[in-house]
């Protein structure tokens, strides 16, 4: 028992989990997902359902594709993958529908495209395919978490920033007619910044997450 715990959970399969939260993310390093990072990150909680969303597609997809990898004939393999994953959202997208139709609908096409992010059909083509299924879902979960990460980062600071709200909630205080009116940071003359709830700045607060990343670590900067 104490050998088959320590194969699950080997330094190098840890790896897979640990990898693609900082040295391989795959927003900031591999540069993929870009477009639902900088699309569904206005507010913090679609970003988490997407997160959790996409999460549950790299993973189960991932997991099915490495137990029929000896299976599937090389020359339908993509359309067998796509099948797969489109399955995978199909379900996501109706679960949102029954028991979160706001976040659903603010959501919108995103779920949908979720069957051509190219996270997922990247980690199905480079390892799913040629690993173990437990080793598929550790890296699943590893590639799906260093997207989530982003995606909540990006989307905690533009709905702070941009609206003073954290899931619909007062953060920075409460705006009134007058300064005398409002609370916390408004009353000394605070104003939110409607620039963070457009798209460009998406784009520049996800790159400044980039450059804290690699000015940390210097690996990546001799990399790429």
């Amino acid at each position: 028992m104490s050998e088959d715990k320590e194969a699950l959970f080997s330094k190098k399969n840890i790896k897979l989990l640990t990898d693609p939260l900082n040295d391989n993310n795959p927003i900031t390093v591999q540069v993929l997902g870009i477009c639902s990072a900088l699309a569904i990150t206005v507010q913090l909680k679609p970003a988490i359902v997407m997160a959790i969303a996409v999460m549950f597609v790299v993973v189960l997809s991932n997991f099915t594709v490495s137990l029929l990898r000896n299976l599937i004939p090389n020359r339908i393999r993509i359309i067998v993958q796509l099948v797969i994953v489109a399955a995978l959202v199909i379900i996501v997208d109706q679960i949102l529908k029954a028991y979160a139709f706001d976040v659903s609908k603010q959501l919108s096409v995103f779920v949908g495209l979720i069957i051509t992010n190219c996270i997922i059909m990247g980690r199905l083509e480079a390892f799913a395919l040629g690993n173990t299924p437990w080793k598929s879902i550790l890296d699943g979960f590893g590639n799906a978490g260093g997207y989530g990460i982003i995606l909540i980062i990006v989307a905690f600071f533009r709905e702070l920033l941009g609206s003073g709200k954290l899931f619909g909630y007062e953060i920075l205080g409460h705006k009134g007619v007058t300064l005398a009116e409002s609370t916390g940071l408004y009353h000394y003359g605070y104003q939110n910044n409607g620039f963070m709830l457009l798209s460009p700045m998406a784009l520049i607060v996800l790159g400044i997450v980039i450059w804290v990343q690699r000015s940390k670590n210097r690996k990546l900067i001799e990399q790429h």
